[in-house]
């Protein structure tokens, strides 16, 4: 019997999931954060034309649909500390990137690598493993 693997998408890996050619890349269990739906959420309200509007809110309610999505919690809410303070270090600055640094929260609370089309968006978070989609 083999070992189940899961990953936590983030929100590039979620708007590009139908793009991924061979599933078998990917973990066998897909999950996405609250903040993934709260990133997802502001895409149609932001967007400039009918078009891309009608595009993102699909995406969103697609998301809505296909997952029960993690909670930010208070192990998360300890785990941003810690991002945070890596990303500071390091020279960037958590806000440029809040959402992504709230994903990875979530991800190392729950021991799950984040599954993302941007992976440099990840880059100096310790202990956080990441998966770069196909």
């Amino acid at each position: 019997m083999s070992v189940k693997t899961r990953g936590l998408l983030d929100t590039s890996a979620v708007i590009r999931l139908g793009e991924v050619s061979d599933p078998d890349t990917l973990p066998d269990e897909l999950l996405i954060s609250a903040i993934t739906l709260a990133e997802l959420s502001v895409g149609p309200l932001v967007a400039h034309d009918d078009a891309v509007r009608a595009a993102r809110q699909a995406h969103m309610q697609q998301a809505e649909a296909d997952f029960e999505p993690l909670a930010f919690d208070a192990a998360s809410a300890r785990a941003f500390g810690q991002v945070a303070a890596a990303l500071r270090g390091s020279g960037r600055k958590p806000a440029a990137r809040a959402y992504d640094a709230l994903i990875a929260s979530v991800a190392l609370a729950n021991r799950l690598p984040v599954v993302t089309a941007n992976p440099r968006d990840f880059e100096q978070i310790p202990g956080l493993t990441v998966i770069p989609l196909p």
